[in-house]
């Protein structure tokens, strides 16, 4: 009797241990490792490597996706100090691991005591627009505030911990900052210059320490303090006052009034995918407009071959030359009618655009509702971040021009936006309290199986940026490190062609004989940053033409 109870115990033994083996083995299986330069559980895609570090870092203890989103933005308020920063605005598109999303805009307004007469100021050709008159009201910091209210996890002050260790301690001074740091070497007596100076008064160099200590100061105190101490505590005062001495209009009250804005995304389909984006003042409609046109083309990995790749980009240009007209309906929508751009982003419309595009000719301006006077415009930031409960966050946040109104409070360490002139050659008055037209377009794409968190900086050059690597990875056959890559035509607000170096010459050509206006350009300012989880995998990709690196684990 014995022996036989001893036989089913040991019976019994080996089941549990065989169950037990089987589970661990087929778990092995199911978490198998990802492919090399690919993630399991969350990826953080910025500027620079070391920001997507500092994002990584705080998903791996226990952040949410915005907390990630934060800390490697104010990382990047020091790394690529001329694209962002705190003394600018944002705009999150957040999507929670249940699948619904959110917009929180906290871009730039238009103080209470704006000068009337500012749009007269406005140039007719590009140019950078400097000096203290441009200064919108920030909302960066408000805008941070309000996504962690509603998605943070860990503490707001660790958040704000490695930046102001970066910032006391100072970094190597990175190749791409250094390279327009000749638009601050034109007057000696800027304070902004000053903060790049090194101890022999010359402009530092590639590799160089620069610290922002007066920085590393205000966001210790508003980590400590909340955002309240940037909108009408001490921060604020000192902010204020300086941009007085500068000669601008900002007061307290247009910080103390400052709101953000959280609502609904908008959303179109395409292909199996859902696509999220902000409503206006942003880029998104935009950006939908020339997904819609594009989308019932039959573009395949085909369509990049011979005639059919001229015939291809022929579409392309073409729809970006009426999106280029559309821009003007893009507005504030609390100021200025929702209609025309609600109209923008429907399927209708754009088919109804689509009927008008030839296949072997342009038009003039007036055939595309072009308005002439617009400016380019070019910065900005982008980063897009998914942890491991599968949330994500796709944000964008500039101070506009490059070091935005090149005004740096000398109590504060912070740069001041010159947000106020992408009003130029858009509207023909403004309002207090209006957001500036944006190009912005911070986009979470959701199919049954995929995601991907997608934008751009660049300014103006945002909307090809995006377009292009959607167009390229979604139906034209590129992985997405390749559609990243891919050498853009930017159609400029004057629907000139300007095709990035390494473009197809031959398409080049053909699009000339079809009658485009084409120019050289000097700088193409497109970057793309994106996260995507496809099969299990998670893979991040930071655009190289602004040497950046995803990281994640």
């Amino acid at each position: 009797m014995a022996r036989s109870k001893a036989r089913i115990y040991t019976c019994i033994a080996l089941t549990l241990v065989s169950t037990i083996g089987i589970i661990i083995l087929c778990t092995a299986f199911i978490r198998k490792d990802c492919p090399k330069g690919l993630f399991r559980s969350a990826a953080v895609a910025a500027d620079s490597e070391i920001c997507s570090n500092v994002g990584r870092d705080i998903l791996q203890r226990g952040g949410s996706a915005v907390d990630g989103a934060i800390a490697a933005l104010l990382c990047t308020s020091l790394v690529n100090p001329q694209s962002m920063g705190i003394g600018g605005g944002s705009i999150f598109t957040v999507m929670d691991s249940s699948g619904n999303v959110k917009i929180i805009n906290s871009r730039e307004t238009v103080p209470q005591g704006f000068d009337s007469g500012l749009l007269n100021r406005c140039p007719q050709i590009f140019q950078e627009m400097t000096g203290s008159h441009w200064i919108g009201v920030p909302g960066e910091i408000r805008g941070y505030e309000q996504a962690h209210k509603m998605f943070g996890k860990l503490p707001w002050a660790v958040l704000f911990s490695p930046t102001i260790k970066l910032a006391r301690e100072g970094f190597p001074v990175p190749e791409v900052l250094s390279r327009f740091f000749q638009v601050i070497d034109k007057n000696q007596t800027l304070p902004l210059r000053q903060l790049f100076l090194g101890k022999d008064g010359k402009l530092l160099k590639v590799g160089d320490t620069v610290k922002f200590e007066k920085l590393a100061d205000t966001l210790e105190i508003i980590a400590n303090d909340g955002a309240d101490a940037f909108y009408t505590g001490k921060v604020a005062e000192d902010l204020i006052n300086d941009i007085k001495e500068a000669g601008g209009i900002l007061t307290m009250k247009d910080l103390e009034s400052f709101n953000v804005t959280v609502t609904d995304a908008l959303t179109i389909p395409l292909g199996e995918f859902q696509m999220h984006f902000p409503p206006p003042p942003s880029g998104g409609a935009i950006l939908s407009f020339i997904l819609n046109v594009m989308k019932e083309y039959p573009l395949t990995s085909a369509s990049l071959v011979g005639e059919q790749k001229t015939l291809t980009y022929q579409r392309y240009v073409e729809a970006c030359k009426f999106s280029n007209g559309l821009r003007k309906y893009v507005r504030d929508p609390h100021f200025n009618s929702k209609t025309k751009a609600l109209k923008v982003i429907e399927q209708q419309f754009a088919d109804h655009i689509r009927a008008l595009i030839s296949n072997d000719k342009t038009h003039d301006a007036q055939f595309y509702n072009v308005t002439t006077s617009q400016l380019d415009t070019m910065g900005t930031t982008h980063i897009s971040v998914m942890a491991e409960d599968g949330s994500v966050v796709s944000v964008t946040s500039t101070i506009n021009h490059m070091f935005g109104s090149k005004v740096l409070s000398p109590k504060t360490g912070v740069i001041l936006n010159n947000e106020l002139s992408d009003f130029c050659g858009k509207a023909d008055h403004i309002v207090a309290g209006e957001q500036p037209p944006s190009s912005m377009t911070p986009v979470i794409l959701q199919s049954k199986d995929k995601t991907l968190v997608i934008g751009g900086s660049g300014g103006s050059m945002i909307t090809t940026a995006v377009a292009s690597t959607l167009m390229h990875h979604l139906w034209l056959g590129k992985s997405l490190e390749e559609a990243i890559a891919a050498p853009v035509v930017y159609v400029d607000l004057k629907n000139t062609l300007k095709f990035e170096p390494g473009f197809d010459q031959a398409v080049v050509r053909d699009l000339k004989a079809i009658g485009h206006t084409v120019e050289d350009a000097k700088y193409f300012y497109n970057v793309v940053n994106a996260v995507e989880k496809d099969n299990g995998c998670i893979r991040g990709v930071s655009d190289d033409r602004k040497m950046g690196k995803a990281a994640g684990y």
